[in-house]
């Protein structure tokens, strides 16, 4: 019976690989983020420097706990601005891995802002990223958990795709709006779309996604802070996804709030400011499609920590909640 289980479980991971290469989605979305509302940089590369200090933040998502091979995404971004100019840099690191190492892919970027103050508290920031990413598939591993071959092509081992993206990040102290495309290219990986009508086939894209993000934070009285929020991310041959959370923020120390993901998933978030330099967030995906209810799936699970190094610079704010 364990055997069989373990099965089922290697073949609802195939099941996803060909969900995500096949050619009749052939569409890789960019990685999945609940607390996007504190990674904002991964998805706009104008928001650099907009804390106005040295940011560094780390966030491990694990994505349906209790699938094995399920996809696993960390991100590392350092961003801050640049003293006396209207300049912001970063550097934002991102690694995907589905399957156990089956897909594995790692995005290096360098991030450059510039920010317009239309007054003073008012900024409009325009931002500029380059770098690329490595990916590798190793289709034997599939090929260890399904009798016949899914693909007869070579495996790929650190192939390099040069990208680009843009954002633009419109902030005040109590709002932010954000338009994005982070990697522009469309690059074809893998390609045997050709092959015959019985067989498997598949077709590896990556895919231009779009970013919408907004929120506003409300004083509700002195000591609490409500802050409603928003992301839509747009990609050809995929739905269009929808994130809509709400988040409380109690004498500036500890938040808590829900999300929720139109048609795939409810969440809940906390986050402790552990000291004025460092912060803790959590968030747990619960999945409201069919998968949610297999017996393999015990959602999904985000930690999030972030380091600031300088209290401020001078004539840029640094809003706790964004």
């Amino acid at each position: 019976m364990i055997k069989n289980m373990n099965y089922n479980k290697y073949l609802l991971v195939i099941f996803f690989l060909v969900a995500t290469l096949t050619s009749t989605v052939h569409g890789q979305q960019d990685s999945q983020y609940t607390q996007y509302m504190y990674n904002t940089m991964s998805v706009n590369p104008a928001y650099a420097g907009s804390r106005g200090q040295l940011s560094i933040a780390a966030l491990y998502r694990a994505q349906w706990v209790g699938l094995d091979g399920a996809p696993k995404t960390q991100t590392l971004n350092l961003h801050s601005p640049i003293r006396n100019s209207r300049l912001g840099y970063g550097i934002s690191i991102v690694n995907d891995n589905i399957g156990n190492g089956v897909v594995q892919e790692t995005y290096f970027d360098a991030v450059l802002s510039y920010t317009i103050e239309l007054s003073r508290s008012n900024k409009l920031s325009f931002g500029l990223k380059a770098g690329g990413n490595l990916l590798n598939l190793d289709f034997q591993q599939l090929r260890n958990f399904d009798q016949e071959p899914i693909t007869d092509g070579a495996d790929i081992t650190n192939n390099f795709s040069p990208n680009f993206g843009f954002g633009v990040y419109y902030h005040t102290d109590r709002f932010y709006l954000g338009l994005s495309a982070p990697n522009m290219l469309e690059t074809d990986y893998f390609d045997n779309s050709q092959r015959a009508a019985n067989s498997v086939q598949f077709q590896s894209t990556e895919r231009l996604n779009f970013y919408f993000i907004t929120g506003y934070v409300f004083d509700l009285n002195y000591n609490l802070k409500f802050k409603p929020a928003f992301l839509m991310k747009a990609v050809g041959g995929a739905p269009l996804q929808l994130d809509f959370s709400g988040t409380f923020l109690l004498n500036d120390k500890f938040s808590f709030g829900a999300a929720y993901r139109w048609d795939a998933a409810a969440s809940a978030l906390f986050g402790f400011q552990l000291s004025e330099r460092l912060m803790l967030g959590l968030a747990y995906d619960k999945e409201i499609t069919e998968l949610g209810g297999t017996r393999f799936n015990d959602g999904s699970f985000e930690v999030f920590l972030r380091f600031e190094l300088v209290r401020s610079f001078q004539g840029l704010v640094s809003p706790r909640f964004f």
